[in-house]
């Protein structure tokens, strides 16, 4: 069944995660073993020190075999063993083999670009329900791409392993592959003619401090609340299930319709929002594996939380950098698309807010960025179906970042503004041959406000290559100027090459998600 016709099957996931983590290998095995992460049609990243490990009998010879280079340890008392294979050019195909008492040979071993492709449901969108699906598929015949899912395991317990296995891009395996993964995967390997791995670990719905370690949430006091709320659930978790298996028992004696899913006490324990869950679920037994970065879409879940998000969503690239080990690899991310109702007149939107925590990101940490899609987004539908254009704009951040293709990557940034003469100017960078407002010639999306914070709808005009002059009749003394200020706004600044102006606003006036914490 494909990936996003499983969003809403949750019970079901919950029952595929439960019998799954009893996978994890035990300290002691017979025969020598690797991951799942390791197998025929895998892709190794190339140029770089390479981490193989796996599980033997205590103090078992291991030898590593791949690309004319041998690499030998020892199991350690509990089993595991560990050697580093020395860097390899873009390549292949290769075997690798793995030799104990026994002996794993891989096949069809490429050496290229390898990515992780997380986040929730907007990364988990499969290939066959995006726009132009059946072409897409039809035309998917890349075997120099290869891609791998790992399955949904919510756990406090760290894994190790999990069920998956390496395929060749094809038009019988892309229909339930990450769209975006796909599509940002596809330009990579298009234009670099080198092999591209993408490992998909995304959850629909999930929360971003799932996929961050418990014990580093609770060494935040920023995330006290949050962590005090989880524990009271946990708390009461027996007791909440009892109720709520009594309530669907009732339900169906009764012949009536039973309690939402969303409501079942495995959801919290099992799922994808508790605190820890996800890191230790999905993304530990991937750790260590050779990656150029990580691509990210993700934010809708912690909207509420916005200004939470300002250091939740850093903390968390901090933390994989770290336990990774391979220093600040790239991470990009998508800022949320436009959702929900359009609004005749300025308001309050905890979407803006977290889409400007996202933005906040790029100042905080290095070798980030932020694909906006803004202009891509459907209304009425929180999975906006045109994936091709956030995978495309995702690919233009790691092909001109990390391998120097003379591409724009980022769209306009808000820079500086001038109060002159009862109106404002601002002056924005990144914006690669200067403005070209879509659909009309005047700009479209900008608000003012004076010092009473009430915004209104305002004229716009464009001065220069990288200048806007803002105003409104309603404003003689403007004090704040914002764009795109919404969950759904209606607007039309793009650069030259069609990257959409990012949205921002002059102000740093407390939004509606301020003071939420949990």
């Amino acid at each position: 069944m494909p990936r996003t016709r499983r969003l809403r099957a949750t019970v079901g996931l919950l029952a595929t995660g439960l019998a799954v983590l009893g996978t994890a290998p035990t300290t002691a095995r017979a025969d020598v073993k690797t991951p799942a992460i390791f197998g025929d049609h895998m892709v190794l990243q190339r140029d770089m020190k390479l981490n193989v490990w796996g599980w033997a009998d205590p103090g078992e010879d291991v030898k590593v075999e791949f690309h004319g280079q041998t690499q030998a340890t020892k199991a350690g008392d509990d089993g595991a063993w560990r050697v580093v294979l020395d860097p390899v050019e873009a390549g292949g195909p290769f075997e690798m083999t793995v030799s104990g008492k026994n002996k794993l040979t891989f096949r069809d071993v490429l050496v290229g670009e390898v990515w992780i492709c997380s986040g929730q449901s907007n990364m988990q969108f499969a290939v066959d329900s995006a726009n132009h699906a059946d072409l897409e598929i039809a035309a998917a015949d890349h075997p120099n791409i290869r891609l791998i899912t790992v399955p949904q395991v919510g756990t406090q317990e760290p894994q190790k392993d999990f069920k998956g296995k390496w395929e060749a891009c094809s038009p019988k395996t892309v229909g339930s592959f990450s769209a975006v993964g796909y599509f940002f995967g596809r330009q990579i390997q298009q234009t670099l003619g080198v092999p591209v791995g993408l490992i998909d670990d995304s959850w629909g719905a999930s929360a971003c401090e799932a996929w961050i370690p418990r014990e580093t949430l609770a060494a935040d006091p920023r995330y006290k609340d949050l962590l005090a709320a989880w524990e009271e659930k946990e708390k009461n978790y027996e007791a909440d299930k009892k109720a709520f298996d009594e309530a669907v028992a009732k339900a169906k004696a009764e012949g009536k319709p039973g309690p939402s899913a969303w409501g079942n006490p495995d959801m919290q324990m099992f799922g994808q929002f508790r605190p820890g869950n996800i890191f230790n679920g999905v993304l530990l037994p991937t750790i260590g594996y050779g990656i150029r970065g990580a691509i990210w879409y993700q934010g809708e879940t912690n909207a509420g939380r916005a200004y939470q998000y300002r250091d939740m969503f850093p903390l968390m690239i901090q933390t994989w950098r770290e336990r990774w080990g391979q220093g600040d690899f790239p991470f990009y991310w998508v800022q949320l698309a436009d959702f929900n109702a359009e609004k005749p007149e300025p308001a309050d939107s905890a979407w803006a807010e977290l889409r400007e925590a996202q933005t906040m990101t790029m100042s905080k940490l290095p070798n980030t960025g932020e694909a906006v899609i803004i202009d891509v987004g459907e209304g009425k539908d929180i999975h906006p179906k045109n994936k091709q254009d956030v995978g495309m704009r995702l690919a233009r951040w790691a092909l001109a970042r990390d391998h120097g293709v003379d591409v724009a990557c980022q769209s306009p940034t808000y820079k500086s503004m001038e109060k002159k003469d009862g109106k404002v100017i601002l002056t924005f960078d990144h914006v690669e041959g200067g403005f070209r407002p879509f659909d009309v010639a005047e700009p479209v999306g900008f608000t003012i406000a004076g010092a009473d914070k009430k915004f209104v709808n305002a004229w716009a005009k464009i001065l220069g290559p990288n200048t806007v002059e803002v105003w409104s009749d309603q404003v003689s003394q403007p004090e704040a100027v914002r764009y795109a200020w919404a969950d759904n706004p209606v607007c039309n600044m793009y650069d030259a090459v069609g990257l959409p102006m990012t949205p921002f606003r002059t102000d740093d006036w407390p939004g509606v998600t301020a003071d939420v914490t949990k």
